[in-house]
């Protein structure tokens, strides 16, 4: 069975840190390009950061540039995002997904083949 699972989010105070993982299962991630999502109340869905499947580059939204890092370790079939300086506005769900491609094509949310559910960020005092 084809699956992203997320773990790794959590109440955390303004400044904080977290890092969320993206674990594959049924397929192996070496590839796929991986996107971060994620879902604030009454927002809608906005792409955060990817990596190319082939050479390790990056992406990050500018709200996330400078905080954010995406990385992946094919060996463990899992994607992370370590998140840094959290802001209350970071607050959302943060979703991960897999694009079978060459490279990375962007965030755009039609080229994502697998989603997974989905993990709690709040960031709050």
């Amino acid at each position: 069975q084809v699956q992203l699972v997320e773990s790794g989010g959590g109440l955390v105070q303004p400044g904080g840190s977290l890092r969320l993982s993206c674990a594959a299962s049924g397929f192996t991630l070496d590839y796929y390009a991986i996107g971060w999502f994620r879902q604030a109340p009454g927002k809608e869905r906005e792409g955060v950061s990817c990596i190319s499947s082939s050479d390790g580059s990056t992406y990050y939204a500018d709200s996330v540039k400078g905080r954010f890092t995406i990385s992946r370790d094919n060996a463990k079939n899992t994607v992370y995002l370590q998140m840094n300086s959290l802001k209350p506005e970071d607050t959302a769900v943060y979703y991960c997904a897999a694009d079978l491609t060459f490279g990375v094509r962007g965030l755009g949310f039609h080229l994502y083949d697998y989603w997974g559910q989905g993990t709690q960020v709040t960031v709050s005092s």
